[in-house]
């Protein structure tokens, strides 16, 4: 072959690459002249530009001359040696009769695959371009007469056999037009049969390949090197975004059912991302195509169009955000910016989505959730306005003319999207979202009552009488639905009743909670074991002190049957069952020990952390012992052991926390305080498990220098809760901020006071960091003072024999330092079961692993029947509506974490205080304080933040950085009490109400002063300095003897000028007594003696307009606190409202609030009800 015909040979090829087919007839007769030989070629070249004549100008087939041009074919076909043209006749004898219609003899003659006929071909590298687009058209032809039998399956197999002939695309050499045609036709053919396969279930997705032809489809338009291209590909085609859209809808299918990533034809990515972090980057890929071509191709509506294709789109973007953002994948998984990132993005389409729409209700509604889930407060409730409004005036629309709206939300939508909105407000809310949450909640009980098959009569739930009565309306909500929108409205009626200052209606108002919750579970409704439902019921019962109902509703919904446990862990997470019944375990150990069962109480603790089973699942598995240097290595490049609690949110953390303050509590009730005080350190360490290091700016509290004991092997168990033979180890010193986190924390110095080292987390025992549970009796005469604790007082009069065995026992120990070798259980992780362990002089015939049945037979045989027994009918498990998942800012997330430090620090100075050891509580208090301090110069620093920020509590937040002053100066004001330094404490609590003026302990502590200062217990200070040098103590007490004479020898306890003779004192009372009775009943008396106020060193006791202004300063700030939501069942605040009313001579009054603090003791637990749930009712 001459130079010449080689090269017009290989014009023809290029022009027929090209599509150049007018170019190809005299390059075909230049051929033929300079190289007779390659007939092959030349009739092949013909015949195709023939037949893309035909098809192009869309005339008939009878145009191609078949007759005359088939047996030629077939016999240049037959003397043809060259591999390549032989092929390519092959293929265009093949789609001669395709496009004559003849299909069966097409599908006979169309090579199956190139590798397969000519495996020495290389489609790649030796193959010429136009060979791969022969390839390409002979598979495409050959699945098209497959389908027109309807052989799916087959034309898939056909069209995978054509997928090598790719390789030359993917190589990146030159793509010219017929190569990029015939590419794109194969792959549209390929991924549209794919589609349909996959809705008919024809091919499964768990198959590797499932997927392998969008991936191609992806990988072709990357290597187009341009944006991806909209419209049809060819006429008669499909327009390119529906294949985006298929491709996007079978991600999310195997996102949807948690499959396995199939791996066929994936693109290669970085080397350690795992399989999920692959599925979510591919996810995000297709569904930015997709959106970018929807959003392009699509106008903004007229008012008679819709656009259902784009609320399609939203609703699938956001099933696959309520699972990427959701409880079952962890923040690993979702790549650098998590979860908020993830969140940013959806917000991005719903905006640009929203510019394509008119009023979208599903946008609106998606908006609310999204902006929730990032801590948005704000722009969320605006959404939800803003939808509600719509969807009201949609459905009036409709009801008045009659049309429907397609885009219009059903009411299963909208009563869903209520219900969330009230549960957001009252979880996340305060004051004014608690009145926006009353509101919603009564429209939505207005709502319900519209519905076609809702039938109230009085609040109680339609109890269908016949088949008639119990048929649905075709448009009415599943039951489902209307049993979430009653425990909304129960919710909201719940918060209200806290908030609310209205006190005559809060009874009624916890009526309607309960009534509206027990409504919810209905078994009509479906949902007759809803966990939350059940939580918020049995709270609200105990606060109404019936706590038999509530324990039997507890146990009810602890005893159901569960199932389907793997079913739903990729929304909800994984132990999702017993994640959600921390807290109905949490609230029966509260219920038994308000029944004064102690021992129980805390088998129900340990309860709440044994559905785990293995504590290395919750806390993660650690390295414990020694290990050698090169075992060490391998460990640190391995990834570090996690447990359930990396992957918690911080509200399941917190209430982890609390069950363990709770059993903490039940352990200083039963032992004392001296035994608790030892698990400060373990407090503080399960902290900084939970939640990480806070750090802060300064040091206030600098710890002795203490030696610290001999390094020992021990477990993180160990080093957290100590061990057996630990227990006579005191610890060393006193654990601050600076220290937290570290690994290794020095603990706080042993003191005098120290008897048996704890294993039990430190906790403040009925105190709620002084937010108003703490006993803070009078400051005068001791034998007139309450006790801290009535429950206390009591649980130690009947167990004393118990507690002296205990203390006898570990006291022994206290000479001896037990050096700890090694523990036998090294992996066990039991952050609870040691603490149970110190109970043991009580539950020592207990065996761990029988909590829960000896639970279950113990309330099985102690309940009794309830109104809500026919509540416990069915025992199956429900699932509770999800909630999203809000993911708060990080300084945000930092706030509240040292907000909930504070209170542990705070508990901790409790522990120190009631232990008699008054310095370590001021050490514990300087720590809380200066955390205070750290979150008072950040929030100044923040330019959002306005000069009024520090008042009220943010969206998220439970109390404000002034809440916390008062906390702080409340507990300085019960310290300065327990030094007897009265005045002192005065001045704390004056200043804990200066920052928050309803702070329930400073109102009690001060009113306490206060009424002492009127009875006169409380003796005013000197005016005039001692003369000796002696101290004076502040709470001026007069002496019980000495001498006579009016002049002071020493002043140790007296004002100047006050007598010390207790005769003359008390005959000089009984005269001022005489004067006030005198003056109040208008008896005559010298006027300048009431007025004239006497010197002060001759003064002996406050004039009388000083004491009745304090009287009635107590009773106002009682009376103000007991109409509160914090305060109504607040028995330390009655019993001081109490005193109030004797001082003021209202005895019977006092008397009928006496009795009122007597039923709220015998129903109070051993911590507060608010501290469940984070101090609400959802869960």
């Amino acid at each position: 072959m001459t130079t010449k015909a080689a090269r017009y040979a290989d014009l023809l090829d290029d022009a027929r690459c090209e599509g150049n087919w007018a170019d190809v007839p005299e390059l075909v007769r230049k051929v033929r002249k300079h190289d007779p030989a390659r007939e092959c070629l030349t009739l092949t070249a013909e015949t195709e530009c023939a037949i893309s004549k035909v098809t192009a100008a869309g005339t008939q087939p009878t145009d191609l001359d078949v007759p005359n041009r088939l047996p030629k074919l077939m016999a240049v076909i037959e003397a043809e040696t060259r591999p390549e043209e032989r092929f390519q006749a092959q293929v265009c004898v093949g789609w001669l009769h395709w496009v004559v219609g003849d299909y069966t003899l097409a599908l006979e003659r169309l090579p199956k695959s190139l590798n397969e006929q000519y495996p020495d071909i290389d489609p790649a590298n030796t193959a010429s371009e136009w060979t791969s687009v022969c390839a390409l058209k002979a598979a495409y032809l050959r699945a098209n007469c497959l389908m027109r039998d309807g052989h799916r399956i087959p034309a898939l197999s056909a069209l995978q056999k054509g997928l090598p002939s790719l390789d030359r695309v993917w190589g990146g050499h030159g793509i010219r037009k017929q190569l990029r045609y015939w590419s794109e036709l194969f792959l549209t053919e390929h991924c549209m049969l794919t589609s349909e396969a996959l809705h008919n279930s024809e091919i499964s997705l768990d198959d590797p390949n499932s997927i392998s032809s969008f991936r191609s489809w992806a990988k072709y338009w990357k290597i187009m090197s341009a944006p991806v291209t909209g419209g049809f590909g060819f006429k008669g085609s499909v327009p390119r975004r529906r294949i985006w859209n298929e491709y996007y809808l079978a991600l999310s299918r195997i996102l949807e059912n948690d499959l396995p990533y199939p791996t066929g034809q994936a693109e290669k990515m970085v080397e350690d991302m795992s399989a999920r972090s692959q599925l979510r980057v591919e996810l995000q890929r297709a569904e930015a195509a997709y959106q970018a071509l929807l959003l392009g191709e699509t106008a903004f509506p007229r008012a008679d169009e819709e656009r259902a294709e784009i609320e399609t789109f939203i609703k699938q973007v956001m099933m696959n955000w309520s699972i990427l953002c959701g409880r079952g994948w962890s923040e690993q998984d979702l790549g650098q910016g998590g979860r908020d990132l993830l969140s940013r993005t959806v917000l991005d389409t719903l905006y640009s989505a929203a510019t394509r729409t008119y009023h979208s209700t599903a946008i609106l509604r998606s908006l609310f959730n999204v902006h929730l889930s990032v801590a948005e407060f704000d722009l969320a409730f605006k959404a939800l306005d803003s939808y509600l409004d719509i969807v009201k005036k949609g459905k009036a629309r409709v009801a008045k003319t009659g049309h429907p709206e397609p885009s219009l939300d059903d009411d299963k939508a909208a009563l869903e999207t209520m219900s969330q909105g009230i549960m957001m407000l009252c979880s996340y809310g305060h004051q004014q979202a608690a009145e926006k949450a009353r509101h919603l909640g009564a429209e939505l009980e207005d709502w319900l009552s519209k519905l076609p098959h809702n039938v109230q009569e009085n609040g109680t739930p339609a109890i269908a009488e016949d088949k008639e009565e119990s048929e649905v309306h075709s448009d009415a909500p599943p039951p489902q639905t209307v049993a979430l929108a009653w425990q909304a409205i129960g919710l909201s009626h719940a918060h209200w009743s806290r908030v609310t200052t209205e006190a005559g209606s809060r009874a009624e108002i916890q009526s309607k909670a309960i009534r509206c919750l027990r409504r919810s579970l209905a078994p009509e409704f479906g949902r007759s074991k809803d966990v939350r439902s059940f939580f918020s019921l049995g709270l609200l019962l105990a606060e109404r002190r019936e706590l038999a109902t509530a324990i039997e509703l507890v146990r009810s919904a602890l005893i159901a049957v569960h199932g389907f446990e793997e079913d739903y862990n990729l929304f909800y997470g994984p132990y999702w069952q017993e994640r959600s019944l921390i807290p109905l375990w949490h609230l029966l150990a509260l219920l038994l020990s308000a029944r004064q069962d102690y021992v129980m109480a805390a088998r129900a603790c340990e309860g709440a952390l044994e559905q785990f089973k293995d504590p290395t699942v919750l806390f993660g598995k650690s390295d414990s012992g020694f290990r050698s240097e090169h075992l060490n290595d391998a460990e640190a490049k391995a990834a570090p052991s996690r447990g359930l609690i990396d992957d918690m949110s911080d509200e399941e953390k917190v209430g982890i926390l609390d069950v363990k303050m709770t059993q903490v509590a039940l352990i200083e009730l039963m032992e004392g305080p001296d035994v608790a005080v030892n698990a400060s350190y373990e407090l503080l360490t399960l902290f900084s498990r939970l939640f990480g290091s806070i750090d802060v700016q300064q040091q206030a509290l600098k710890p002795p220098a203490v030696a610290e004991p001999p390094k020992t092997a021990r477990t993180f168990k160990g080093s957290i809760f100590g061990s057996r033979a630990d227990r006579s180890r005191p610890p060393t010193r006193q654990v601050s901020n600076a220290t937290l986190g570290e690994k290794t924390v020095a603990v706080r110095p042993a003191t005098s006071h120290t008897i048996a080292p704890s294993i039990a987390p430190a906790v403040q025992v009925t105190a709620e960091n002084g937010d108003g549970r703490e006993r803070s009796g009078s400051v005068g005469t001791q034998k007139t003072r309450r006790s801290e604790s009535g429950r206390r007082n009591s649980l130690k009069k009947k167990t004393r024999s118990g507690s002296q065995r205990r203390r006898s026992s570990s006291a022994g120990g206290l000479s001896h330092q037990a050096t700890v070798v090694g523990d036998s259980d090294s992996t066990d992780h039991d952050f609870f079961s040691a603490s149970g362990r110190r109970l043991q002089s009580r539950v020592a015939n207990s065996s761990r692993g029988r909590t829960l049945s000896s639970l279950n037979s113990y309330l099985s045989t102690n309940s009794k029947y309830t109104d809500d027994s026919e509540l416990s009918t069915d025992i199956s498990f429900t699932l509770p509506h999800l909630l999203p998942l809000i993911k708060f800012p990080k300084d945000k997330e930092k706030t509240q974490r040292t907000a909930i430090l504070i209170k542990v620090w705070l508990m901790i100075a409790g522990f120190y205080r009631r232990a008699g050891m008054l310095e370590d509580c001021k050490g514990a208090v300087a720590e809380a304080q200066k955390l205070v301090h750290t979150l008072e110069s950040e929030m100044a620093k923040d330019p959002a933040s306005g000069p009024g920020s520090t008042r009220g509590p943010a969206w998220g937040e439970k109390k404000s950085i002034d809440e916390l002053w008062g906390d702080v100066y409340s507990e300085l004001g019960l310290l300065a009490l327990a030094k007897e330094t009265p005045y002192v404490a005065r001045t704390d609590f004056e200043s804990a109400l200066t920052y928050y003026p309803d702070h329930p302990a400073a109102i009690v502590g001060l009113s306490n002063i206060l009424l002492d200062i009127y009875s006169e217990k409380l003796l005013p200070t000197p005016a005039i300095p001692p003369l000796d040098g002696h101290e004076i103590f502040d709470d001026m007490r007069p002496t019980k003897g000495g001498s006579s004479s009016t002049t002071l020898k020493t002043l140790p306890y007296t004002p100047l000028g006050l007598v010390s003779d207790l005769s003359t004192a008390e005959a000089l009372s009984a005269e001022a007594d005489e004067k006030e009775t005198a003056k109040a009943v208008g008896s005559g008396s010298d006027p300048e003696d009431e007025d004239e106020l006497p010197e002060p060193y001759k003064a002996f006791h406050l004039p009388l307009i000083d004491r009745l202004a304090a009287r009635d300063r107590a009773f106002t700030l009682l009376s103000g606190l007991t109409r509160l939501g914090t305060g109504w069942d607040y028995s330390d605040a009655w019993f001081a409202l109490a005193r109030a009313h004797e001082e003021n001579g209202q005895v019977e009054k006092a008397r009928e609030v006496l009795w009122w603090c007597v039923e709220l003791e015998e129903a109070m637990g051993v911590r507060d009800w608010r501290s469940l749930a984070a101090g609400g009712y959802i869960i």
